[in-house]
């Protein structure tokens, strides 16, 4: 038992390296992409603290370079989920118990092994195994997740400092629990940041996890998860389990003992778990906690006042980086006529100097998409708006799967605002715009607002003030994360806690303590210091 108050001051968000020539850490990085590519490794799942082959493995593949093979992992199945379930259970008492400081000190430590020993290795396996260039591996598995280390660790000491008023003779305290059960976290592809904080928030607030990343991102979470054993994670406290989302929805998400469950990926499977904890809800322990950030349709939306240069540079930054392939990412912009032609103009400039290929070629900007899944799909929408009478190819709209998979960056102009490819997620290089009369303002800002299910990120650029009041105000409801006069891609953990509502998630904000308080059931207390002993009230004496 310690007799002090620990503190971890404010942290400061993890500088982003420039990677620029003859730098250190373009050399390292470049070393280090070429030994993964030279020695295939082996995933295992990790359950209790101990690794295991089972009999089911599937390869791990770059994007874009199919033929490529970095290694294989192995597939928990539902033997390996019941073991997990029974590991996390068993490690919970200890871990619950650890005094707070010394949970956040194992993760803090692996914030520094990330980006001091490790840097390279995860960056080069982010790049690889999930088709990053360098600078967006950088911002992702190194300085997002860093952050999501450190300031995660930051918000419960804070959460764990507000406590109750008192009155005379009475001592009032609140504990936070962790919650009656252990938290199952599935985690996207497309952020190895996303995989590691839905798995660490709630271990930090003393919950035992069950982790099924992207069977896409299955290397560099497998990297990042031997650095939370390096940095001294107790086993079975975080159990990494490679598995089909069937066989976790079937043993993980109906167990009794399930009390939370931490996610992102598609609005259509996390309805599908809403739906299944429905169906169970008198079977579990507690009532779970959900927490999902789901899907996107994110808009840029231009005033008449825009700045061409920023406007169009936000709309090939915010549509284009990681292909599209974000959460956030632009994927639908209303343009006023007055500014179409000379908005048209630069955005064909801009995108044709965009080269597209390998991640080992750091000319690069645009590298592959995920699967082949992906491509398939991303590519039936650009051959939907192709055949239409009710959109145009503007810009790019070729696919190659030859070597790996390729979209082109991608410019469709809808005749409608409510065209397929400006309502529907594509989650690839494909941006859509609608141009509107510029009279018609309102009737856009409403078309912009109801034209899709979703809520997450969007945008506006104007410089007339009162144009920015005005459509902010319309737009209140459309996006969880708002930027004036920016792309709508790149919150920062710490500066713009990031999630949506609608059908885009439970707008739990990443990266900030609301999140973390979801992962915490409160105890009051209250102690009486000199208990009452008569049992009469005092109205009660007659005069």
């Amino acid at each position: 038992m310690n007799n002090g108050y620990f503190q971890i001051s404010l942290p400061e968000n993890e500088p982003v390296k420039g990677y620029l020539p003859g730098s250190p850490e373009k050399a390292a990085l470049k070393a280090e992409l070429k030994r993964q590519l030279a020695e295939p490794v082996e995933v295992p799942v990790i359950i209790g603290g101990k690794e295991i082959r089972t009999a089911s493995k599937a390869p791990i593949i770059c994007p874009h370079d199919h033929q490529k093979l970095l290694g294989q992992y192995y597939i928990a199945g539902e033997q390996e989920l019941l073991e997990a379930i029974e590991a996390a259970e068993a490690a919970k008492a200890e871990w619950e118990n650890m005094p707070w400081e010394h949970r956040a000190t194992i993760f803090l430590k692996a914030a520094d092994l990330l980006t001091k020993k490790y840097r390279a290795k995860l960056a080069a396996s982010c790049m690889l195994g999930q088709s990053k260039n360098a600078y967006q591996a950088e911002i992702d598995v190194i300085c997002e997740l860093a952050d999501f280390l450190r300031f995660n660790a930051y918000y419960v000491q804070e959460i764990y400092k507000q406590q109750p008023n008192n009155s005379d003779g009475v001592w009032n305290r609140i504990e936070y629990r962790a919650l009656d059960g252990f938290v199952a976290a599935i985690t996207p592809f497309n952020f190895t940041a996303i995989g590691g904080n839905l798995s660490t928030a709630p271990a930090m607030a003393g919950n035992t996890v069950l982790w099924k990343p992207s069977s896409t991102a299955v290397l560099s979470n497998y990297y990042f998860m031997q650095i939370l054993i390096e940095a001294g994670l107790p086993a079975g406290v975080i159990n990494f389990l490679p598995c089909r989302g069937v066989d976790f929805g079937k043993t993980v998400i109906s167990h009794p003992q399930m009390a939370g469950f931490h996610f992102t990926g598609s609005t259509g499977v996390f309805n599908g778990i809403w739906n299944q904890v429905g169906q169970n809800i008198d079977q579990y322990v507690t009532y779970p906690r959900l927490v999902g950030e789901t899907g996107g349709k994110d808009f840029i939306f231009a005033h008449a006042s825009a700045d061409i240069e920023a406007l169009t540079c936000a709309m090939v930054l915010g549509a284009f980086e990681y292909q599209g392939q974000k959460c956030s990412a632009a994927s639908r912009a209303y343009i006023p006529e007055s500014l179409w032609g000379k908005v048209k103009a630069r955005l064909e400039a801009e995108t044709g100097k965009i080269k597209m290929g390998d991640v080992c070629d750091f000319t690069n900007l645009v590298n592959a998409v995920i699967d082949r899944n992906s491509f398939n799909k991303i590519q039936s929408y650009i051959e939907f708006a192709r055949e239409s009478k009710d959109a145009e190819i503007i810009i790019g709209g070729k696919c190659d799967d030859s070597k790996g998979f390729f979209v082109e960056p991608t410019v469709i102009l809808a005749k409608t605002p409510d065209f397929k490819t400006m309502v529907e997620e594509i989650f690839g290089p494909v941006l859509t715009v609608y141009v509107y009369p510029d009279d018609a303002l309102e009737a856009t800002l409403t078309a912009c607002d109801t034209a899709t299910i979703y809520g997450l990120t969007g945008s506006v650029f104007a410089q007339d003030r009162a144009a920015v009041i005005k459509i902010a105000k319309a737009l209140e409801h459309a996006a969880g994360n708002f930027y004036i006069n920016d792309k709508p891609t790149g919150a920062v953990v710490g500066q713009q806690p990031f999630g949506g509502s609608r059908a885009s998630g439970t707008n739990d904000k990443a990266g900030s303590a609301i999140n973390l308080t979801r992962w915490m059931s409160q105890r009051a207390i209250k102690e009486t210091l000199l208990p009452r002993t008569g049992v009469s009230y005092p109205y009660m004496t007659e005069e």
